[in-house]
């Protein structure tokens, strides 16, 4: 391993933009490379165990959070045993069935404080996580697209969907996404970290509702477009409900159509994925980017990142 390469001589200051598995799939890579490391997640989840909590509580939607926190913590047997703790939900018929304990955790100390940051950090600590975890707004936010094909007997109709569950879940084709309100209050402290990064690394995951809103987010938006970080874009192993069918270049364009002023450092897709794609290194550069293909993908054949494989990759490009 070469020598640390960040501010001070320290190991790289890396701020993770995303939510959900893909973000955890990222969180968990990263947490093996460096110790300075801030995840900025999605608030926007209005279904399940979230949804339920963000509408009798009027709280920011804890779930995306808890993953984030739940792959932050250690690999030895307390920290294993915290993240199963974090995610394990009630069954039974009552009106805790599915709610995550982690969940349930963040949402009182929310209460509790009144803070949203100061709680998430008093979980950190609980946990002994290997970072920190903050929501890209301090309010909850909608998502809302423009999805074509909705009606199957209509395919040319473009039809408004409204909230995160249904988005992710719809069968049309998802044109492009807003966030409500259109400009949400920022978490001053996700501003800072972005600011102070030596990396940003936005993705991998759900494309329209987990990748792209941290960029529908002004004041967010102007931290990632203006951070003297560099800034690196991974792709997922393959598509999923709200992208099917789309390239890997067609993703870049996604993200270029919503935000024009972005710039990137490094494009990292995996080998599978990109097959024989021949626009995706001419969309990467567009952005000025470098294309950097390795096999990413869980051995097992499913969707997911390797930990291991996206360790190194990371490493590799962050001259670790």
């Amino acid at each position: 391993m070469s020598e640390p390469v960040g501010s001070l001589g320290l190991l790289p200051a890396v701020v993770a933009l995303g939510g959900g598995h893909g973000l955890a799939a990222s969180l968990t890579a990263l947490r093996r490379i460096t110790d300075r490391l801030t995840a900025v997640v999605t608030v926007a989840d209005d279904g399940g165990s979230s949804g339920r909590l963000r509408e009798e509580l009027d709280c920011l939607p804890p779930g995306d959070l808890r993953m984030a926190l739940a792959a932050l913590c250690g690999d030895d047997e307390s920290g294993r045993t915290w993240a199963d703790v974090l995610q394990y939900r009630f069954t039974g018929d009552g009106s805790l069935r599915e709610h995550a304990i982690g969940n349930l955790l963040i949402a009182g100390l929310w209460e509790r404080l009144g803070d949203p940051v100061a709680g998430l950090d008093m979980v950190a600590r609980l946990l002994g996580a290997k970072g920190r975890v903050l929501p890209m707004s301090s309010v909850p936010l909608q998502i809302e697209a423009d999805v074509l094909g909705v009606d199957p007997r209509s395919p040319d109709e473009t039809s408004v969907i409204h909230g995160q569950h249904r988005v992710a879940m719809t069968t049309g084709e998802v044109r492009n996404v807003r966030l409500l309100p259109v400009d949400p209050p920022t978490c001053p402290e996700s501003i800072e970290s972005v600011l102070d990064a030596d990396w940003v690394v936005l993705g991998p995951g759900s494309w329209f509702t987990s990748v792209i809103p941290h960029l529908l987010v002004p004041d967010l938006a102007a931290a990632i477009l203006t951070t003297p970080a560099k800034r690196v874009l991974t792709l997922n192993v393959r598509t999923d409900a709200e992208t099917h069918g789309f390239s890997a270049a067609r993703h870049i364009e996604l993200l270029a159509e919503h935000a024009p002023k972005l710039r990137l450092d490094v494009v990292l897709a995996d080998s599978r994925f990109v097959g024989d794609d021949d626009h995706l290194e001419a969309y990467a550069h567009s952005l000025g980017a470098e294309l950097v293909v390795e096999e990413l993908a869980a051995r097992d054949g499913s969707a997911r990142h390797d930990p291991l494989r996206l360790a190194s990759a990371y490493a590799g490009i962050m001259g670790i």
